[in-house]
């Protein structure tokens, strides 16, 4: 009976040191090479590539939790899913875990503000498409403040032009749509 139980705790202390060499392995792997490899998974983009890729973001930021970077994609990829999917079930999750790590990144150290208000502005003008009737007037001066606000932190921020120029051709549209004139 002794050797049946030493024999499972010199299993159990051979499988905890092959985890360990094997996560070692892992984190020795540059952050931005695994970055760039769950990115390149979700081409072409389907909502469940998209879900894979944002929890393997999820997982690279365990690994460096320290780093802004993987915070940053993560947001990213889940305000993008939410845009393409407003309706998914796995939408309010995302949001609300999206807003968690934005506030994290404007805590740390070394985070470009003007990505963290260009993500702010992302994440209300998903609520928006969300319900653009009940969510158009309360996140609308949201949404164009965040842009504005990373644009002249850096005038060279193409997500928040490039976010800032869908938004204001969505409110145009909408605008039109309704019978109203900007």
């Amino acid at each position: 009976m002794t050797f049946q139980i030493f024999k499972n705790r010199v299993f159990a202390i051979a499988l905890f040191m092959m985890a360990s060499v094997s996560i070692n392995a892992q984190t020795s792997v540059p952050m931005q090479a695994l970055i760039g490899q769950s990115l390149s998974k979700i081409q072409p983009a389907s909502p469940e590539t998209m879900l894979n890729c944002i929890a393997e973001l999820k997982r690279i930021d365990t690994l460096f939790p320290d780093s802004i970077l993987p915070k940053y994609q993560m947001a990213l990829q889940s305000l993008n899913y939410a845009v393409m999917n407003p309706h998914a079930e796995q939408t309010d999750n995302l949001l609300a875990e999206a807003g968690q790590t934005i506030g994290k990144m404007e805590k740390m150290k070394g985070a470009d503000l003007s990505d963290v208000c260009t993500l702010r502005g992302f994440l209300y003008m998903v609520r928006i498409v969300q319900n653009p009737a009940q969510n158009g007037q309360r996140y609308y001066i949201d949404v164009m403040q965040n842009y504005e606000k990373a644009l002249k932190i850096n005038p060279d921020n193409e997500l928040a032009k490039q976010l800032q120029a869908k938004f204001n051709e969505g409110m145009r549209q909408a605008l039109r749509d309704s019978g109203s004139s900007l």
